[in-house]
Order: C-alpha cells, then structure tokens, then sequence
C-alpha cells in the first residue's frame, strides 16, 4: 500500500534533480566548453548520482537474485531471478567499462536493507516479498535511475551505457509485472 506514495516520491525526487540540473548547466553553461575535457576531473551531479543509484539499483537486483534462487519455491521465480542475475551482472561491468578514467564504481554495494528484508524468508513467503519488494520496486529504481542519466548525464560513455542497458531493464520490469499477475499479487497494478 505505501509503494505507490514511494513510487510517487521517487519519481518527485528525479524530476526535481533533472530541474536542478537543468538550471546548474543554464547557468554555467560558458564554462562547460572548457570543464568538458576528459582530464576536467570532475563528474556532473547528475552522472554521479547515476553512478551511485544505477550501479545500487543493479547490484541489489543480482544480489537478491541470487538469494532467490535458492530460497524460492517457485520455478516462475527462479527462473526470472536468474536471468536477472545473468544480465545484471553484465550490465554492472558495462558501468564500470563506461565510467570515466579515475571515477570509482563501487563493484558491489547492494541496497543491504532490501537484502534484509528478504534474506530470512523461505518458501510462498520469500516469493510475494521478493515480486513486490525486488522485482518491482526494485526494477521500478532502476529504471528511474537509468532513465535520469539518459534525461541529463554529461558523461557520453555512461549516457551511452545507460541507453544501452535499459532496454534489459525495461524488459525484466515487464517480466515481474507479468509474474506478479500470475502470482495474484496487487502489486502488478502499478
């Protein structure tokens, strides 16, 4: 019931940092001609923050995945966990390849709360939390953050790499919406 306010906040969230950057890159844009070289040093706010939420939202995504496939009762569940963690996995490398010379991204920082939630779980039990809480919301986070660096990155190798991977992203969505249908959750609807 409280995803959807969530959901809503995140999205807030993302539309006021694309107006912030928006604004920041209106009012300094002479300088960036010189601050766009390679060697500037410095990364945008906005491909920062991909940097961090993409690369969380991904890792979270393997990481329970891995998890399902071993405490889930469900083959359907199975079967979608592990193909996210197949294509997460090559998604994270592809961050990494593309992230500036110097820009450390982190290999493995999952959300450990998300993690928490669903690591004591077994059985029927594991499988609603892990379609509502991973698959969904997760997805839902990914999505955002890979959609936000498309809508204002700076970095061309990550806007790239963001481009490139969000059509897997997209489709691992639609494939836990249909799960959660098939499943009888409520959550599909959102």
């Amino acid at each position: 019931m409280i995803r959807l306010p969530l959901a809503t906040i995140t999205s807030a969230c993302m539309a006021s940092l694309l107006v912030v950057a928006t604004a920041a890159s209106a009012q300094t844009a002479p300088a960036a001609t010189t601050a766009a070289a390679p060697d500037a040093g410095r990364l945008h706010a906005a491909d920062q923050t991909f940097i961090a939420d993409g690369t969380q939202a991904v890792a979270t995504q393997r990481d329970a995945a891995r998890i399902a496939t071993s405490r889930s009762i469900d083959r359907d569940v199975k079967a979608f966990a592990e193909r996210v963690s197949t294509d997460n996995a090559k998604i994270s490398d592809a961050l990494r390849a593309a992230s500036p010379r110097g820009v450390d991204v982190p290999k493995n920082d999952p959300d450990t709360a998300v993690l928490a939630s669903i690591n004591n779980l077994r059985g029927a039990e594991f499988d609603k939390a892990y379609i509502e809480q991973v698959a969904l919301a997760g997805e839902r986070k990914a999505l955002s953050a890979f959609q936000a660096e498309i809508a204002s990155g700076r970095d061309p190798q990550l806007k790239d790499a963001a481009r490139k991977a969000l059509p897997t992203i997209q489709e691992h969505y639609a494939l836990a919406q249909e799960l959660a249908k098939r499943k009888h959750l409520t959550a599909a609807a959102q």
